[in-house]
């Protein structure tokens, strides 16, 4: 008995082990099954991160190498049957899957001749009034009663334009300050326009002085700065800063009513350091004959108007090819910037490419690596906002911000954001 006893439990824990190893290898094959599926799963957000939603595509050239790869044989094959009619209709599309089977996306390609733009790199004076009155803020003053006022106040705010004082239209502060005298002490109706539609409000003036009636309100009606140029197109339009003027307050986008460019001499760097920008310093001769160019529009993407001839002989009159999104790759290319009193070009390195960025300033993540250009400037520095970023012999973007905290490090725009705002 104690002999068959012993057995049976042998028998017992031996079975028990194998139950115990096939429980353990059917762990490990789930822990596999989901690293395979959790790598997959990343492989693809990845993948589908990297294909742009749409894309412009040079009418003769092939598509980039960083794309066609995820295209599949089948795909491929229905483009080039159908590439002619595609092509004459400057439009088809592309359909990805993930490993051949699984559908990802589809990408709608614009097919478009070559277009040759002369790159900038020259900085420019920048005198924009606005379109009406920009509102600042609003605040108390003190009236001939010695009391404070706050007439204003929950009336107006800051972002709103005057358009028109008791129906006259004003474009400066100096008319606004007019009409607001000429009032007499009565109260005055201001037209504003304030999130693209036309209020009225009523305010009460506050007599401060002999014939002096002030309404509590902080107003601006043009910007002065310095950018730099990015190119020019054949035609003579140029295209600018790669972001928009912003009011130094508001942080809203100005509305210009006219705008000149000016020439500009650079007097003065600081250089950026981590936590503070630097600075370019010019020196702008705000004359009839130093202008070099006219301002239409200050969009997102820069401004953009008409040049004069003088400002086209300031370049070397190098044309380059434009350079689509899908085109830039992570490694060496080129910034043009006469920060040094001459034009030249400075190496850096592209980090990043957001081909699906929403930030239209921010598609690009660059870095500065050219000794010259980082003992000279420390990096990026405000003022050259739009200089031209080339790589692989193309015009590709324009700088646009810097890392407050890394100066070397800033990020550029795509140039084809800039060129939708460009008749070509």
């Amino acid at each position: 008995m104690h002999i068959f006893a012993s057995s049976f439990e042998f028998d017992s824990i031996g079975c028990e082990n194998v139950n115990i190893r096939k429980k353990y290898r059917l762990f490990l094959l789930g822990v596999l099954a989901l690293c395979l599926a959790g790598a997959g799963g990343l492989n693809y957000v990845q993948l589908l991160e990297q294909i742009p939603d749409s894309y412009i595509q040079t009418e003769g050239e092939p598509m980039p190498d960083g794309i066609s790869p995820l295209i599949t044989e089948e795909v491929r094959a229905d483009m080039a049957e159908a590439s002619a009619s595609a092509f004459a209709a400057n439009c088809y599309t592309i359909s990805y899957k993930y490993l051949g089977v699984f559908p990802m996306k589809e990408t709608q390609v614009q097919v478009r001749e070559p277009v040759y733009l002369t790159p900038g790199g020259i900085p420019i004076g920048i005198y924009l009034e606005t379109q009406g009155v920009l509102i600042i803020g609003t605040g108390a003053v003190t009236g001939i009663d010695g009391l404070n006022h706050e007439p204003a106040i929950n009336l107006v705010q800051g972002g709103d334009y005057i358009c028109a004082v008791n129906g006259e239209s004003i474009q400066e502060k100096e008319e606004l300050i007019e009409a607001v005298n000429a009032c007499d002490g009565q109260d005055v109706v201001l037209e504003l326009e304030r999130d693209g539609e036309r209020i009225e409000v009523e305010v009460e003036t506050v007599q401060t002085g002999a014939e002096e009636y002030k309404l509590g309100i902080w107003v601006r009606d043009n910007t002065q700065g310095i950018g730099t140029l990015t190119f020019l197109t054949e035609d003579g339009t140029f295209g600018a800063l790669g972001h928009g003027i912003n009011d130094v307050d508001t942080g809203i986008l100005l509305k210009p009513s006219q705008g000149k460019l000016y020439d500009t001499t650079i007097v003065n760097i600081h250089k950026g350091e981590a936590g503070t920008p630097g600075e370019l310093s010019g020196l702008i001769r705000y004359r009839d004959s130093f202008v070099c160019g006219t301002i239409a529009e200050n969009t997102e993407a820069g401004i953009f108007g008409r040049s004069s001839e003088r400002l086209g002989e300031k370049l070397s009159g190098e044309t380059l090819q434009v350079g689509y999104k899908q085109e830039i790759e992570t490694g060496e290319a080129l910034i043009r910037s006469s920060v040094s009193g001459e034009l030249q070009d400075y190496q850096v390195e592209i980090l990043e490419v957001h081909r699906n960025e929403e930030d239209v300033n921010k598609g690009i993540v660059l870095r500065v690596t050219d000794p010259e250009l980082l003992e000279l400037t420390g990096g990026i520095v405000q003022g050259m906002s739009g200089s031209p970023i080339i790589q692989n012999g193309k015009i590709v973007g324009a700088v646009t911000h810097v890392f407050v905290q890394d100066s070397t490090k800033g990020f550029g725009i795509f140039i084809e954001n800039m060129l939708e705002h460009v008749e070509i």
